[in-house]
């Protein structure tokens, strides 16, 4: 499965920005050794469902550290058959698409 979220502790710095809080999680994520990507607005992780899920906890408990609350935005591909790889062969296959 490909999951891709999101987290947003309230108790924003002074300028609003979440980026320190944001930066526990994508380490978490970065250090569970499963295939991830983060963009601008998701972190996604690849693996089995229980792995990824423990990864995504750990890492809201870690961007939350010192907020009363975190929002999380979760969105899953669960495709059975497709184990691994997915997070570069999905884009793949549409840049092939968009070859002329």
């Amino acid at each position: 499965m490909i999951v891709a979220f999101s987290v947003s502790p309230s108790g924003a710095a002074e300028d609003g920005g979440v980026s320190e809080a944001v930066s526990r999680a994508v380490r978490v994520v970065r250090e569970s050794g499963l295939p991830n990507s983060t963009n601008a607005m998701f972190t996604n992780i690849e693996g089995e469902w229980d792995e990824v899920m423990a990864v995504v906890k750990a890492a809201v408990e870690a961007a939350g550290e010192g907020s009363a609350r975190v929002g999380l935005v979760l969105k899953a591909d669960i495709r059975p058959g497709f184990d691994e790889g997915q997070l570069s062969a999905k884009v793949e296959r549409i840049e092939q698409h968009l070859q002329p």
